[in-house]
């Protein structure tokens, strides 16, 4: 089960991913995702939260999402890591508002 908080700012979510780590969370259990790969980058850079990359997708989801739209892409992430694809659906519609997702995998972590 994973849990999901939106943020408005990169400063917002690299808050809330140290706090994350603070309470006992490990960083690889912290994801960010934001709509796009420079907000994204910003935020695991500042906070060594992950990014979901093909680790967590797989080489067959790397290759398929090559040739997805954005949306399709940020959606297929999300279901990888423990969404389901409503949740998924109503978080890629959050990412193209312009907010910036924390996904823990661990289901214990307060945000």
């Amino acid at each position: 089960m994973a849990v999901v908080q939106e943020y408005n700012t990169v400063n917002e979510a690299v808050r809330a991913a140290n706090s994350l780590y603070t309470q006992g969370i490990a960083e690889e259990e912290v994801y960010v995702l934001a709509h796009d790969a420079e907000t994204t980058n910003a935020v695991a850079d500042q906070s060594n939260a992950e990014k979901i990359g093909m680790d967590e997708t797989g080489v067959g989801a790397t290759v398929k999402n090559m040739f997805r739209s954005k949306g399709d892409q940020l959606r297929s992430k999300m279901e990888e890591i423990g969404l389901s694809a409503a949740e998924a659906d109503t978080y890629e519609e959050r990412l193209d508002q312009g907010k910036i997702l924390l996904i823990s995998k661990n289901d214990g972590a307060a945000f």
